[in-house]
């Protein structure tokens, strides 16, 4: 009998082959859906004692990939959205299987079957306009990473660029004069225009003058003049929420990260009147249903609706009729 094909050779065409080569897929998804097998192939060594090089597809069967996602929630305390992110990688790279190895396209298939979890989606968090005035006003713009904080958080509550859009911008992405816009690319490799007001064209035209002295290209560099990481642009936007919240007191009850910035940008444009086809545009999102998100968070566009309606009229209570016997015996079910 034929043994099992060994997951290391799939795994590195996969990788190699099918992501890089033929789906050009971008760094962060490679990088996401490596750490997604990392923490596989680690649970593997405990539950199975093998190592990762030696390990069959058919050790990876649906029983053994369900325990892996139960481990993730349970053990780990990752949420039912990062389990389900896990998934996503391991469903594609069964597909890979099943075509690679169509002997094993049964196991495939039942890995393929395994459902994702729902899952409460809370309201997306935003700051109202008071909250964004008194972040833009606090860093200390006497000095250079003042400026530069400065200017980087004006431009992402403007655009609602992603952090990863954010960090990844050169100076060259800016032009300014008629149609003033910033270029990046986003999710899927999809490039994108985001026009800029004139308030955020005065300060990042300042801003380019002073930062290109340094002879850096990087739109928003560190001190070094390489690229800010993820985890700095979070402790900027922390640092400057703490001095903010000093100011105004509604700030201290809210976890902000650089996405509710970009949250932030598009309920500006919703309250704007802006249409929610023009607002997907705005962001980069690949469906309109993400950005009706926006929509079920925003309390004063449904109290709006609410004042159009007619209110209900009293009506004279009706005389009370027993229910059909059928019907009252399945209510007492």
């Amino acid at each position: 009998m034929k043994s099992s094909p060994n997951v290391a050779s799939l795994i590195e065409r996969y990788f190699t082959v099918r992501l890089m080569q033929q789906r050009d897929v971008s760094s962060n998804t490679i990088a996401s859906y490596r750490d997604t097998f990392r923490l596989l192939f680690r649970f593997a060594e405990v539950r199975l004692r093998k190592q990762p090089s030696t390990l069959a597809i058919d050790d990876l069967d649906a029983h053994f990939i369900s325990a892996f996602l139960t481990d993730l929630e349970t053990a780990r305390g990752a949420s039912v959205a990062t389990r389900n992110l896990r998934l996503t990688a391991i469903r594609s790279f069964f597909r890979f299987v099943s075509f690679e190895e169509p002997a094993y396209g049964a196991c495939a298939q039942r890995v393929l079957a395994i459902p994702s979890k729902r899952h409460d989606k809370p309201q997306v968090q935003f700051l109202t306009r008071p909250e964004i005035e008194a972040i833009l006003a606090a860093p200390d713009r006497r000095t250079w990473l003042g400026r530069r904080d400065h200017t980087l958080l004006l431009l992402a509550i403007q655009t609602g660029l992603r952090l990863s859009e954010l960090i990844n911008l050169d100076q060259s992405a800016i032009h300014f004069g008629n149609g003033a816009h910033v270029r990046c690319v986003g999710k899927g490799r999809k490039e994108r225009c985001t026009p800029l007001t004139s308030y955020a064209q005065h300060a990042l035209k300042a801003w380019i003058k002073e930062s290109a002295r340094h002879g850096s290209i990087v739109l928003f560099p560190n001190v070094h003049g390489g690229r800010l990481s993820a985890d700095s642009v979070q402790a900027i936007v922390s640092k400057h929420v703490r001095v903010a919240s000093e100011r105004c007191r509604s700030l201290k009850s809210k976890r902000v990260s650089p996405h509710v910035l970009r949250h932030s940008a598009a309920m500006e444009l919703l309250q704007a009147g802006v249409d929610c086809s023009v607002i997907a545009l705005w962001l980069g999102h690949e469906s309109i249903e993400t950005t009706l998100i926006y929509l079920h968070a925003h309390l004063s566009l449904k109290e709006a609706v609410l004042a159009k309606l007619k209110p209900y009229q009293p009506t004279k209570p009706s005389h009370f009729r027993p229910p059909d016997r059928l019907l009252a015996f399945l209510e007492s079910l």
